[in-house]
């Protein structure tokens, strides 16, 4: 019944090989994936510079944004053609710490270099004067790359509460259901708008994400979705949940 009343389902954390060194697959493979599985669109959010880019820092700087945004670009001409949503995003790494990125561009990133160098607070201040929105991923989640749990709540838009690598298969290196449920009661605590989304790194996709009762537009159309409050409910593949991330069925 959920299903049928949310139709319209957006995997809004993807990785793909050119931009992320962490990923095995191409845009337009996973784009094709999330497509067969049923998705209506999926979000590109590869690693940026301050993450597992896998994307040689040295380059000149819009000759970084072109390559980093090549996997997003695959994505997107398979969506094209295909009558798939394909949106751009980022996943912004600060010593660890790692925050979704949405609602800019890649030209917005190629007129905006200083952002490679703005710490939480700046990037906050930059992303929403070009319109975007920062929702924090897996904020509980531990690893060897995360040096130490850090909380911005002044400075996100949202919280990652559903990230399907911590719950959908033991499998997962990062399986742990208890990062979620840290994550939604951090989320409502403050009040923060619960997302979710598969964080995955292959075509072997979980089925996780936010499912919508019409079709998104744009990324613009997302964001205004999370920040409103539109009508939406969350997955990791396996449950479906409410806004607030209570178990539904």
């Amino acid at each position: 019944m959920t299903r049928k009343n949310y139709p319209y389902l957006y995997d809004t954390h993807i990785h793909t090989s050119p931009g992320s060194a962490c990923a095995h697959n191409s845009g337009a493979e996973m784009a094709e994936a999330a497509q067969l599985m049923g998705y209506a669109g999926i979000i590109i959010t590869d690693h940026n510079w301050g993450g597992n880019t896998g994307i040689d820092r040295s380059l000149p700087w819009e000759q970084w944004v072109d390559c980093f945004t090549a996997g997003y670009r695959e994505a997107l001409a398979y969506g094209q053609t295909h009558d798939f949503d394909v949106f751009f995003g980022y996943e912004a790494g600060y010593r660890g710490t790692e925050f979704l990125i949405y609602g800019i561009t890649p030209d917005w990133l190629k007129a905006h270099p200083e952002i490679r160098s703005a710490d939480v607070k700046e990037q906050y201040r930059l992303i929403h004067e070009g319109g975007g929105m920062v929702i924090h991923a897996h904020p509980f989640r531990e690893a060897g790359y995360i040096s130490e749990i850090r909380l911005y709540p002044e400075y996100v838009d949202g919280v990652e509460g559903i990230n399907a690598a911590h719950s959908f298969s033991p499998k997962s290196s990062h399986y742990n259901p208890e990062y979620d449920r840290r994550a939604i009661r951090y989320a409502n605590e403050h009040s923060l708008p619960l997302t979710a989304g598969s964080d995955c790194h292959t075509t072997d996709l979980p089925g996780g994400g936010i499912a919508f009762r019409q079709r998104l537009a744009s990324v613009q159309d997302y964001c205004k979705a999370i920040l409103s409050g539109a009508d939406y409910v969350l997955t990791n593949g396996k449950a479906v949940y409410d806004k607030k991330g209570n178990l539904l069925e």
